[in-house]
């Protein structure tokens, strides 16, 4: 799994998206997802990442065996000290 094609991919379906990838395993297929956007301002947790699934549809049905998904606004983040 490419992870620079993969935040690509998400960055292209989430304008201001920030996002981190982390390979879980070693193996590159069990990877755990940052997505930082204001996209997600208002919306309860299940659907923030109902939209991140959405996207990777497609991928995890061939290359992406297990995802962990973290979604946060950028105030969120900013709050939390987190940097992209």
């Amino acid at each position: 799994m490419n992870f620079e094609e993969l935040t690509a991919l998400i960055q292209s379906n989430i304008e201001d998206a920030k996002v981190q990838v982390t390979d879980l395993t070693g193996t590159q297929d069990h990877l755990g997802l940052l997505v930082v956007s204001d996209v997600f301002a208002g919306k309860m947790l299940i659907q923030q990442h109902q939209m991140i699934m959405d996207i990777l549809k497609e991928k995890l049905k061939q290359e992406i065996h297990a995802v962990q998904i973290k979604t946060m606004t950028h105030e969120q983040a900013n709050t939390q000290g987190i940097q992209i």
